[in-house]
């Protein structure tokens, strides 16, 4: 048996409430009905006082011991819809939930459900479960050795719930509570210390703006309370998705992922989480975090990501630089240039007059930089370049969502290719505002498309696009996402340029005098 994890104390609770509810981060507990207590003849009522006296005060370490440990899930006091992730329910007897363990399901959320379990928790992969098991006395009514089943629940740890086509192709887990004689031994290879959290890396995964938006900053929103006391424990895990952020996930947890799918230990936890919490497209709600965390604590969590890495990039650099002692020079007698980095697309949706448009952008002011990033590319490079732009370039795909690279006050323009108004509004515009992004966007005219070559003047497709995007999303993809490239009007894309540089230059001429 391997046990490596250091000891998680349990949250020690407050006062016991006087209408016998307690709430703990959204959990509501209920002990008023607490059957702890001796059975009282009616006529004896001082005893019963006393009796009282004797549950609240002697059993109280255990009510605190158990009871109000459980609050993996942080949840404000606020009216909001499940992706607050609050979860409630009400105990029948305080000594239920100490002598046997909880799994509390809430299903309410349109994008996700979460479960979450307290007691003696056991992985077992062959069967897809994760089993709570609960102790009895052998002459507890029924058979000796039997074990009985007395809640089950399956859930699909994903936060596309709404999409069934995808959730179709999610691995389901079972969680089933089991009641067992006291004293049997159902063994553990691996115990751990500190709670879980399970989620898959299925559905869309290998697309980098779900990546972030369906995986990556809700499992931010689940875990970051625990203050890396956790562990992940992945369904459908993909080596690669592993090291593309494996950098994220050590500033979320110490201990190593678990791929729940081809490790057929039996991993023992005290308490999980299944599934995660999401607020909003690529967004952390301040009012459902503890602490009132957002996005930018999250930005700042991608900072200490990647510093060490960007640290021995700039060693990199330095070095080269030390050997090319002319561009060097170059480098300096630009120093004061805004920097702007294009992400350049290949196949669909690629600028083709992008070489004309990067000069232009030189002729302006700036230096410019071409990214050209694919499933391969280290983010760490990535990062460094976005962190220390000023201003980002780019056509509405999901490549966008490096917007999160860069610093706030920094400008992105996103280039909004016909029949994408909806997509690049809602999915990046947005969402670019809140992390206090310069956002500008630049919707081509039809004459810019190259689907004007394809299709009549007076055709839907040009002239009234939302009225194809209504049919529904394959005819979204097949126009306008899959054969869909830009030729931008030059003239009109100047204006947005200049724009980004009057206020990038009079961004850093203020800095400078601070």
């Amino acid at each position: 048996m391997v046990q490596y994890h250091r000891y998680l104390a349990p949250k020690k609770g407050g006062d016991f409430p006087k209408d016998g509810i307690f709430e703990s981060h959204g959990l509501n507990l209920d002990f008023s009905t607490s059957s702890y207590c001796k059975r009282i003849r009616p006529n004896s009522f001082p005893f019963l006082f006393l009796a009282l006296l004797c549950c609240c005060f002697v059993l109280a370490p255990l009510f605190f011991g158990s009871c109000f440990t459980f609050s993996l899930l942080y949840s404000p006091e606020a009216e909001n819809d499940s992706s607050s992730m609050r979860l409630s329910a009400n105990a029948s007897s305080c000594s239920s939930v100490s002598n046997g363990g909880i799994i509390y399901c809430d299903r309410s959320g349109y994008r996700s459900d979460i479960c979450i379990m307290r007691g003696d928790i056991r992985t077992h992969s062959a069967s897809s479960s994760v089993f709570l098991f609960n102790s009895r006395r052998e002459n507890f009514e029924g058979s000796k050795d039997e074990a009985q089943e007395s809640q089950h629940e399956r859930i699909k740890p994903y936060t596309r719930k709404w999409e069934t086509s995808i959730m179709n192709l999610i691995d389901e887990l079972r969680l089933t509570s089991r009641t067992e004689n006291l004293g049997t031994d159902h063994g553990c290879d691996v115990q751990h210390d500190v709670p879980a959290v399970f989620f898959s890396n299925g559905g869309y995964t290998g697309n980098v703006y779900h990546e972030f938006n369906d995986g990556i900053i809700p499992l931010y929103i689940t875990s970051q309370h625990l203050n890396k006391k956790v562990v992940f424990v992945v369904l459908q895990y993909h080596n690669w998705w592993m090291l593309k952020y494996k950098d994220i996930l050590s500033q979320l947890s110490d201990f190593p992922v678990i791929d729940f799918n081809r490790d057929n230990r039996t991993h023992c936890f005290p308490e999980a989480i299944v599934g995660l919490g999401i607020h909003d497209e690529l967004t952390v709600n301040p009012v459902l975090m503890e602490g009132n965390k957002s996005i930018v604590d999250f930005r700042n969590l991608l900072d200490r990501s990647y510093w060490p890495r960007i640290k021995s990039l700039i060693q990199e650099e330095e070095r080269e630089a030390q050997a090319k002692v002319r561009e060097r020079v170059q480098e300096e007698n630009q120093w004061e240039k805004p920097k702007l980095v294009v992400i350049s697309r290949t196949g669909s949706r690629a600028i083709t007059n992008e070489n004309l448009m990067v000069k232009m952008a030189e002729e302006i002011g700036f230096r410019v930089k071409v990214l050209g990033p694919d499933k391969t590319t280290e983010l760490a490079k990535i990062y460094k370049a976005l962190n220390e732009s000023d201003v980002m370039i780019g056509v509405h795909g999901a490549a966008m969502t490096h917007f999160l690279f860069l610093r706030p006050g920094s400008v992105f323009i996103q280039v909004v290719p016909l029949g994408t108004t909806w997509a690049s509004e809602t999915y990046y515009g947005e969402p670019a505002r809140k992390l206090g992004l310069k956002y500008i966007g630049y919707e081509i005219h039809p004459k810019e498309s190259s689907l004007y070559q394809r299709y009549q003047e007076n055709d839907p497709v040009l002239t009234n696009p939302r009225s194809i995007t209504k049919k529904g999303w394959e005819y979204t993809k097949k126009i306008y996402l899959d054969h869909q490239n830009v030729t931008l009007d030059l003239t009109r894309f100047q204006k947005r340029l200049h724009r980004a540089y009057d206020y990038t230059v009079s961004r850093l001429n203020l800095h400078s005098r601070h």
